[in-house]
Formats: C-alpha cells, structure tokens, sequence
C-alpha cells in the first residue's frame, strides 16, 4: 500500500458516494431524524468542508473531483446534484461551490466565552435534498461505480486513489453487490487501489463499531456481507483513526461503520476516510 501521492490540481483525487435513496431510509434514527434528512445534512457538510479545504487567496482549487450516485427502485440510478453538476458523475470541487441548488438559512450556536452559548445565522449550501423511495437497486449502483472509478483511474494514472463511500439501510434487492464491490477494489492507480468504504445504517440494533477488523460481532449475514465490502485501511487512515480515539483500530480494520445513527458519528467517520487524502494536498506554491 502506498497511498502517499502528492494531491495538486494537475494531480487531482476523487471523492464518489453511493446514496441509497429507498423508502427504507424514511425512518427515524435515535435522534430523531429521517435517515435520508440526517445523510443529506452531512454530505451537505461535507461538501462545504471540502470546498474550504480547497479555497485559497485567488478561489478554489481543484485538488478534488467529486461525485454522488443516488439509487432506488424509482428513479433508479441517479445523480442527485444541480445545475452543472448533473452532467457528469465526478466534476471538480470548485464547480460544487458555484453550484448549490440553494442557501438556507440555519441557526448556529458558538460558545460566548463565559460558559454559555450564543445562537447565530448562517447561510448554509445545499446540493441534494433527501429522497426515500421504492427498493435498493444496489448492485447497480456498484455497477455504475465501477464505471466511473474506472474511467477515472486511466485518465488519473499517478493520482492519490479514489475513495468510494457507500451508505445503505437495507439489504440489495437487486442482486448479490460483494463480487462488484471487490472489483472495485482492484481498480488502482500507481499509487495504491481504489478504498471502499461502506456505512450501514441499520435497524438491527446493536452497538456502533467504526472501522473493525473483524465481522464477529456484527449481528446478521448482511453487516458482515458489508464489512466484506470494505477495503482494509491504508497506513495513514488507520493512524488517523488511533489520533481520533476509535475503539479497536488495528492493522486489519477495513473502512466500514455499523449502527452510526448519529450525526457525530457518521462526520466522524467520513472525515477520517477524506482527511487522509486531504492531508497530502501539495503546499502553498
């Protein structure tokens, strides 16, 4: 495993998420919100995060390509995003900051500095706004995955690999997903193959695991189908995950989450798997 190339903008990486959008992803998490609500918050966060790290005096660059695949059995294989975005699967970081589908307004609490907390407005993006219908075309959706990562990793050869960022509630009504998800994994650049990381947001129960090196203590055949799924963590994500405290982090954790129905949870675990990239972004220069 290398995962240590350079990221510029004539070197770029690439961020893709796989959305299911099944009615499933209707019902409530612990906090309660709709699954497909608190997803669409934090990708919508994400994004944002994205677009800062990138943003230096003279605007944004584009040290990133970025993309959503959403599936149901109603649309089908969709991308979610607006206006220039929705042409193409992966389009550059900065096309996303000229490309909100909206502004919203939302309150914000910060600290005041003596012990209490002030509320204030800001103006938060959207991209994508959360859909929940029909079944779980899964196996299409690896499909169309592999189709873009594919195409990108021989028009990217010396890139930092792409990251794949599967989130589903529900198991695949279209097929057994596993050997597309391994085929995935062997796309590659010189640098290292294509990560697939997958979070399950179930309604099994059971307790919260991030980033486990063993599918022993999921609770069903599917989680451990999803933990299948996943890619073994690099070096460097596995490091970030220790720094972050994350219970069990070995040399053979692979980049799957269990159970993480709150939103602290989940941007903490997409952050460890875009911060690894983020953190081989070239210099100022």
């Amino acid at each position: 495993m290398s995962y240590s190339a350079e990221i510029s903008r004539n070197n770029p990486t690439a961020f893709l998420f796989a959305i299911d959008r099944s009615g499933s992803m209707s019902e409530t998490t612990p906090e309660g919100f709709p699954k497909a609500q608190m997803l669409s918050d934090v990708m919508n966060r994400l994004f944002s995060e994205l677009i800062l790290k990138c943003t230096k005096a003279e605007g944004v660059r584009n040290y990133f390509e970025i993309g959503v695949i959403g599936y149901d059995s109603v649309a089908g294989i969709t991308n979610p995003l607006p206006g220039e975005l929705v042409g193409n699967w992966l389009n550059p970081v900065s096309l996303f900051e000229t490309n909100p589908l909206r502004l919203e307004e939302r309150v914000k609490k910060i600290p005041d500095g003596a012990g209490g907390v002030l509320e204030t407005s800001i103006r938060f993006p959207v991209w994508f706004d959360p859909v929940s219908q029909g079944g779980t075309p899964m196996c299409a959706a690896m499909s169309k995955a592999y189709d873009v990562l594919s195409h990108w990793c021989k028009n990217h050869p010396n890139a930092y690999p792409p990251l794949l960022v599967h989130v589903t509630d529900g198991q695949s009504t279209d097929g057994d997903p596993e050997a597309i998800a391994k085929d995935i994994q062997q796309l590659s650049t010189e640098d290292g193959n294509v990560l697939v990381f997958n979070i399950h947001l179930s309604k099994q129960g059971g307790r919260e695991m991030m980033f486990p090196s063993s599918a022993k203590k999921l609770p069903d055949s599917y989680a451990e189908k999803l933990f299948n799924m996943s890619s073994q963590l690099p070096e460097s994500i596995a490091k970030l995950a220790l720094i972050e405290e994350i219970e069990g982090v070995s040399s053979d954790s692979r980049g799957f989450a269990y159970q993480v129905s709150d939103l602290a949870s989940l941007v903490a675990f997409l952050d460890i798997g875009t911060r690894a990239a983020t953190d081989t972004v070239e210099s100022d220069r």
